[in-house]
């Protein structure tokens, strides 16, 4: 390519995953049925370039066995309590589709050349899941405007051209599972966001799309919550709060978007938010009922959710990207509910 540039590795090297030029120089090309990585010199980088240098990196830790089938994973970390090889084996089936679906454990210092390890192997899509998802969207080559409204990826193909293609999936697998839960949808509705990062920036576009009268964000930094109101303030009414406010009205919506449940805490609530009739929605799902769902029961809340259903909807989505079908949700997210239960 010429002694300009400056950066040049194989499928068994890593670019850069410590700064905001993860792909901004990249072009991708098969040799060998190998994945090349050409990093772009400075002048095409209008004189900014990535000063940290490649380093070696380790294979994927668990290497999938390969079936033969079409080959699909969910990346993250952890990745173990992943619910997506279920889920879209049960999708595959639906319509007599040979899928492989694995789990595969990365991390953000190995995300840029596990992707390309991945590619490599064969790979036709990802699913990525915290905490890849803004690697994810600065490594695509073609980005849909979901993704690139949420600035986030979680679906992730290569098209005919072996271009990466990314979008995001994670608004329409919330709006979905909201209206089944909601007898009225969400036109009109007050909405309050706990929580301002990658995962309410995520579903935020679609959440506005539904016309609701307005959309709170509370954050307890709320300069972020300021950040994200304005971001998205084109798209709607988008109001920006610190999490120690006092409302005098309680929400028609409340949904927890934090990582707090992750860790059996409690998110940040401004006082007065949440009342009898106020829909409860956590963002994460899990066995059992989360601390935020719990401290809206003991409110005296009558409706809330998790994100089970959250998680099935968007695995449509993006099953329908990959494959051209949409699958029936319902069958799959009551199986799921059985297994939660028994």
């Amino acid at each position: 390519m010429g002694s300009d540039w400056y950066h040049l590795v194989d499928e068994r090297a890593t670019v850069c995953a410590a700064c905001s030029l993860i792909k901004q120089g990249i072009v991708a090309a098969r040799r060998n049925s190998a994945l090349i990585l050409l990093i772009a010199p400075s002048s095409a980088l209008n004189g900014t370039h990535c000063t940290h240098r490649s380093t070696a990196v380790s294979r994927l830790k668990k290497p999938p066995a390969l079936t033969g089938a079409p080959f699909y994973c969910v990346i993250g970390s952890p990745i173990t309590h992943s619910k997506s090889p279920l889920i879209h084996r049960l999708f595959a089936e639906q319509f007599g589709l040979p899928l492989q679906y694995e789990r595969v454990e990365v991390t953000p210092p190995e995300f840029v050349a596990s992707v390309g390890d991945l590619y490599a192997a064969g790979c036709q899509g990802i699913n990525v899941t915290v905490p890849n998802k803004s690697a994810a969207f600065m490594l695509g080559e073609v980005r849909g405007a979901r993704a690139a409204l949420a600035q986030a990826a979680n679906t992730l193909w290569w098209d005919a051209e072996g271009r990466l293609v990314v979008d995001n999936t994670d608004g329409m697998g919330l709006v979905a599972d909201l209206r089944r839960a909601t007898n009225n949808g969400l036109p009109g509705t007050r909405i309050l966001m706990l929580g301002a990062g990658g995962a309410a920036a995520g579903v935020i576009p679609a959440l506005l799309a539904e016309r609701p009268l307005s959309l709170s964000i509370a954050n307890r930094t709320e300069q972020r919550a300021r950040e994200l109101a304005t971001r998205f303030s084109e798209l709607g009414v988008v109001v920006a709060m610190a999490t120690d406010t006092h409302v005098d009205t309680p929400f028609d919506l409340v949904i927890n978007a934090t990582s707090a449940s992750l860790s059996l805490e409690l998110p940040g609530i401004p006082r007065g938010a949440v009342g009898r009739n106020t829909l409860c929605y956590d963002m994460v799902y899990a066995t059992g009922s989360t601390r935020f769902l719990d401290w809206a029961q003991n409110l005296g809340v009558t409706a809330w959710c998790d994100g089970l259903g959250m998680l099935v909807e968007q695995a449509a989505c993006a099953f329908n990207l990959w494959h051209h079908q949409r699958p029936d949700t319902a069958p799959v997210l009551a199986a799921l509910q059985r297994m939660r239960s028994s």
